[in-house]
């Protein structure tokens, strides 16, 4: 049996507190200082379990003031389940290059931080590297100074994460490609932090145009193991005829 991380449980321990209530809707978390020492764990522990708590939609980070508890929605996937992989990524390309770029003009100096440290979490390759992953687009459109677009690119985050035919996609696609998606992301870091929003916007699109060719390859990966799955299929019928006839 596989034991949880450590910030894996310290997120349930977190979770477990906003479900009893003591961390109601709407309030501020305590600090990371305060939580570390409350749960016994690093400081980097818990900004790596808020990472994880913010992707899963239990906690937003509001950069000067504090992370506060979010008032969770019921979840309704109807409408996500014809939602293909390849349309979704182009209006996340398009969306989210324009998120990178008004982040270049309005992040300041906290998030930056926030966003280095995410880029850190994410050069772990496993679940939270996943996460923070996560955390480093939603990170960019919450600082993008626009609330529609942080808003269109949750929406479109929930949909990569419970979109059943997208989830199979990314999840392929995400098995391969680390290094080049590390260089990516510190890519788009750099043109944040030098508030250049051409550069910003730019890079993001770099980073998608490369997520477009590794899906492209995987599907075509897949679709060359089906047809095998089928010549077989039919050469093993073949056979049984063969062997029917001689009988």
């Amino acid at each position: 049996m596989t034991m949880d991380r450590p910030y894996q449980q310290v997120a349930k321990q977190i979770i477990e507190l906003i479900e009893s209530g003591e961390f109601a809707p709407g309030s501020r978390l305590p600090g990371e200082r305060e939580l570390a020492e409350r749960l016994g764990v690093s400081r980097v522990t818990v900004r790596e379990a808020e990472i994880a708590l913010e992707a899963q939609g239990y906690i937003a980070v509001k950069t000067g003031s504090g992370v506060y508890v979010r008032q969770r929605q019921p979840t309704d996937l109807s409408p996500l389940t014809e939602v293909d992989a390849f349309e979704l990524t182009t209006v996340r390309a398009v969306v989210e290059a324009e998120s990178a770029a008004l982040a270049a003009l309005n992040m300041g100096p906290e998030a930056l931080e926030l966003l280095e440290d995410t880029m850190r979490v994410m050069a772990g390759n496993d679940e939270a590297a996943e996460e923070a992953d996560e955390r480093f687009h939603l990170l960019i459109a919450e600082n993008s100074g626009s609330p529609i677009i942080e808003h269109f690119v949750r929406t479109l985050w929930r949909m990569r994460n419970e979109a059943p035919r997208v989830v199979q996609v990314y999840s392929n696609v995400c098995k391969s490609g680390f290094e080049d998606r590390i260089e990516e992301h510190r890519a788009v870091y750099d043109a944040i932090r030098n508030r250049d929003p051409n550069a910003a916007r730019l890079a993001m699109r770099e980073h998608f145009s490369r997520l477009f060719e590794a899906m492209l390859a995987a599907e075509e990966t897949e679709a060359i193991v089906q047809l095998r799955r089928k010549a077989l299929q039919h050469r093993d019928r073949f056979k049984l005829s063969v062997q029917h006839g001689a009988a």
